[in-house]
């Protein structure tokens, strides 16, 4: 079994930055792909970022490349996403996630993902 628990979000003006973490319990957590995606009222969950449970592959979504950067302690069983240059269109609840039916190939859909966390609330001001 695997439980994620975000923490870190909060308000922050545009152009400021945020540091996301999601601890973990599981044994099996360092060999799973895990991601971020995010929900905006009236939206569906889109992918924000993933990383592979082997090696340090990465993806983000073409709408946070080269602001967001994911990473993952495997020691500590905590995720992280690193937010930087924020946008109000950033603004959302934030989740983290585990595929445990994958350790290599980062899946960019919600559905692909079987453990969540209960979400944290990024807001952006302009």
């Amino acid at each position: 079994q695997v439980q994620l628990v975000e923490s870190g979000g909060g308000l922050v003006q545009a152009g400021g930055s945020l540091r996301l973490s999601c601890a973990a319990s599981g044994r099996t957590f360092s060999r799973y792909v895990m991601g971020w995606f995010r929900q905006a009222p009236g939206k569906e969950r889109v992918f924000v970022a993933g990383m592979s449970g082997v090696g340090d592959n990465t993806v983000e979504a073409d709408s946070v490349k080269g602001r967001f950067t994911i990473s993952r302690d495997n020691v500590k069983n905590t995720m992280f996403l690193q937010m930087n240059s924020l946008k109000p269109e950033d603004t959302a609840v934030y989740y983290c996630a585990a595929d445990s039916d994958s350790t290599w190939r980062i899946r960019t859909t919600q559905y692909n993902y079987n453990y969540w966390g209960q979400g944290t609330q990024v807001t952006v001001s302009s």
